[in-house]
């Protein structure tokens, strides 16, 4: 388009009669464009429209560029698509021949109205704000644990409801089916009954939405079914329809998990977790103002009564045992079953905490470990992970890893203890080994053994400090007789003034 001046110097000479070529020489522009401006009847202003349209060579593209910023919002904001992005897939995927500027366009305009959309679509979920008592939403939220002294990133399961604003968490490993089912059982059996209706984000291995269907896990299904309660899971990128559980989630972390949780025992804490939960419900209701815990009493007495016998939350699987008798869990997590089993399957039932290993055919427990969870490999082996189980089970010391790693004359003195004594000795051992290494540990408490003929907390935990720092124990050339203290303390106890 060329200017206001140049158009009206066109239509000046062309009302002066001049020909339509000599305008275009004089004002350098083409005969069609004089002919257009001479000829045009209305020159008042209009409105600004839209620039920069799709042009053609983008068009077939536009339900790809689509399909790509619709998968964006499923992901981390810092690993979505970029126009330069797009317009490099484009190119090199798909065959795109024209200029960055048109995608760079067509991807603004498209987010724009995808931001919209979203709007409406919160406007609309955020109109239902009353939920009826005894139904519950659900959710997963991640945060930080001292484990045994480690720091672990855990998971933790949010049960809120939404007429109370009151919720509960447990804390797991996973977010597997076992997890979700042994936390809601857990939530279930605190609060004496069973919700109405359970509504569910699509958490991992509960339920997937595949092609606008919703694919619950066999476990979930035989835990709904064993509870007799209502479920349904949320449609994709509608945190509105569970806001109230997304936001327990983020209150549990900043007012429970800070500063950062630190136990042993993590079924333990999930017992103690679920009263601190409902202690934080001592105020008003954030819109009603009436208490939270006399609208929680009303979301109780709409509850369903629980089942008369409890749902095993564990997922059986059949393992092949090596020649070794070991079997694997995930690839990674390596579990005996013992030689016992080289080359034949055993009955693995997986459950939230622990792993148990099941005969055949006599339908026997062969061995029960704690379950473990994470990318790095692990051997159930290793004596350090079963020294937590075994304190809590002394009865299976005698078949333990624990004890066949143990040098001959620990293992002897420890047999022939009480269940009492056993197990206060292997508390001393876990801790210790916890504390300085699990050979540090041992190390010790032979020391402490062959020094005293027994084992006691103080004498362990001295000699395993002084193992692990490297310190050697200090030998003396000749035998030093104590006999003397023995000696003048008799004397001062028969009242002999001299000896004192």
């Amino acid at each position: 388009m060329i200017g206001v001046d140049k158009i009206q110097d066109i239509r000046t000479m062309c009302r002066r009669g001049l020909s339509v070529a000599e305008v275009a020489r004089r004002t350098g522009v083409s005969e069609p464009t004089v002919r257009k401006y001479r000829d045009m009847e209305d020159l008042s202003p209009e409105p600004p429209r839209r620039t920069g349209g799709e042009s053609e060579l983008l068009a077939p593209y536009a339900a790809t560029i689509d399909r790509w910023l619709a998968d964006d919002a499923r992901y981390w904001r810092k690993q979505r698509h970029t126009a330069v992005r797009v317009y490099v897939r484009l190119r090199d995927e798909e065959g795109y021949e024209g200029s960055y500027s048109t995608v760079q366009r067509y991807v603004r305009r498209r987010r724009e109205e995808m931001a919209r959309e979203a709007d409406q679509r919160d406007a609309q979920g955020f109109l239902q704000l009353d939920w009826l008592a005894g139904e519950c939403q659900v959710d997963f939220g991640q945060a930080d644990f001292r484990v045994r002294g480690v720091l672990t990133r855990g998971h933790y399961l949010t049960v809120s409801f939404p007429h109370s604003n009151v919720g509960l968490t447990q804390v797991f490993w996973g977010e597997t089916s076992e997890c979700a089912c042994q936390g809601l059982r857990d939530v279930f059996e605190f609060v004496g009954g069973v919700p109405a209706r359970v509504v569910f984000d699509n958490a991992t291995e509960v339920g997937r939405r595949v092609c606008g269907e919703v694919r619950t896990s066999e476990l979930f299904r035989l835990f709904a079914a064993h509870y007799g309660f209502d479920y349904t899971f949320t449609n994709p990128h509608s945190g509105s329809e569970k806001g109230n559980v997304e936001n327990k989630v983020g209150f549990h972390r900043r007012n429970i998990f800070v500063p950062v949780p630190s136990f042993h025992d993590v079924v333990a804490f999930n017992r103690r977790l679920l009263a601190d939960c409902l202690d934080m419900s001592d105020k008003p209701h954030w819109r009603l103002g009436t208490p939270e815990l006399e609208l929680f009493g009303e979301d109780r007495a709409a509850l369903r009564e629980l089942p008369p016998v409890a749902f095993a939350c564990a997922r059986w699987e059949v393992r092949r045992c090596s020649k070794q008798g070991v079997f694997t869990i995930g690839g990674i997590h390596r579990y005996s079953a013992g030689p016992a089993y080289a080359r034949r399957e055993v009955n693995v039932a997986l459950g939230a905490f622990d792993v148990t290993v099941v005969d055949q055919e006599t339908g026997e427990v062969v061995a029960a470990y704690d379950r473990e969870w994470g990318d790095a490999p692990t051997d159930s082996a290793d004596p350090m992970l079963q020294l937590k189980l075994l304190c809590m089970r002394p009865a299976g010391w005698r078949d333990s890893i624990v004890r066949r790693s143990l040098p001959g004359e620990l293992a002897a003195y420890l047999d022939g203890e009480d269940a009492a004594d056993l197990g206060r000795d292997l508390r001393i051992l876990r801790d210790e080994a916890g504390a300085h290494g699990f050979a540090n540990a041992v190390g010790a408490m032979v020391e402490a053994l062959s020094a005293t003929g027994c084992v006691d907390a103080a004498t362990v935990g001295l000699s395993a400090a002084r193992i692990a720092s490297g310190e050697a124990r200090c030998e003396y050339d000749e035998g030093v007789d104590l006999g003397a203290y023995d000696r003048a303390f008799r004397l001062v106890e028969e009242g002999d003034d001299d000896a004192a």
